[in-house]
């Protein structure tokens, strides 16, 4: 039996297979976190979208306002949807690459992501342990869908040692295919290595082994690089609050405010009460 997923209110719920029992997912609980580069990045990619197909806009504008309003609003979401789409499709060859594939054709946009994922591969040679596989957290109650378990040969250094020579370290990794990293990764890989056990696709737990570590692969066009990531337990606390203030939003919000103990009406002066 797999792992059911539901979404509510935007968040994304883990249903188990056993119980029943719905937990929020990694990212929706770290979602709860302001991102405050938010608006100024939607304003610019309106106004990018705006200036590169000006005629079209102008068009719009002079037969129908609300359509041209609508096609401008969505510009952001529109980009969103198809980074999402391209980093989907990336995931899904870098797991079948990672499982012995060795796609000789894929679209062209996933070519230097097929590329570089080879370049990866033996650089680092790494051992799948676990691939898209669910974490699940029965004391803290969350769970989330992690990218790859695996087993790197480190130097003393901590560079990769592909002839396996070096000391073995189980990490637990995310692919990235956006712009940049962000700190809130070390939040989210926290989470996965302090789970209490994994869930497979056929349905069936085990404990979650210790990691040692946690790392990004950041895959983009021009290039990759494995980027090591803090996953201990202070990093694992701060995920623990933000679980906190997601049951603080969705349940404990709705009960802090009473009825009104008193109320009154608007005051109207003899003035206005005569005219």
């Amino acid at each position: 039996m797999t792992i059911r997923t539901l979404t509510r209110g935007g968040a994304r719920w883990y249903v188990d297979p056993d119980t029943g029992t719905k937990v929020p997912g990694v990212t929706s609980i770290i979602s709860v976190l302001d991102k405050p580069f938010l608006p100024p990045w939607a304003a610019k990619t309106v106004a990018t979208y705006a200036v590169e197909n000006w005629n079209t806009v102008q068009g719009l504008v002079q037969t129908d306002p609300t359509a041209a309003i609508d096609l401008l609003k969505a510009a952001p979401r529109r980009y969103t949807q198809a980074r999402a789409e391209l980093g989907s499709k990336a995931h899904d060859l870098f797991e079948r690459m990672l499982r012995g594939e060795s796609p000789r054709y894929v679209e062209h946009d996933l070519v230097p992501y097929r590329n570089h994922f080879a370049e990866f591969l033996d650089t680092v040679r790494p051992e799948l342990v676990a691939a898209e596989e669910v974490v699940w957290s029965d004391r803290f109650r969350y769970a989330g869908s992690f990218d790859a378990l695996l087993r790197v040969w480190l130097a003393p250094d901590r560079t990769p040692t592909p002839d396996r020579s070096g000391t073995p370290h189980l990490i637990i990794v995310d692919w990235k295919t956006s712009r940049d990293v962000y700190p809130t990764v070390a939040l989210q890989l926290s989470a996965y290595a302090y789970a209490d056990r994994l869930i497979g696709v056929d349905g069936t737990s085990r404990d979650m082994p210790r990691v040692d570590g946690g790392a990004v692969l950041h895959v983009t066009p021009e290039r990759w690089s494995l980027v090591p990531v803090r996953v201990d337990a202070e990093m694992h606390q701060v995920f623990l609050a933000l679980r906190e203030a997601l049951t603080w939003q969705r349940e404990e919000a709705r009960a802090v405010l009473g009825s009104p103990l008193a109320t009154g009406g608007q005051l109207l002066t003899g003035t206005q009460r005569r005219t």
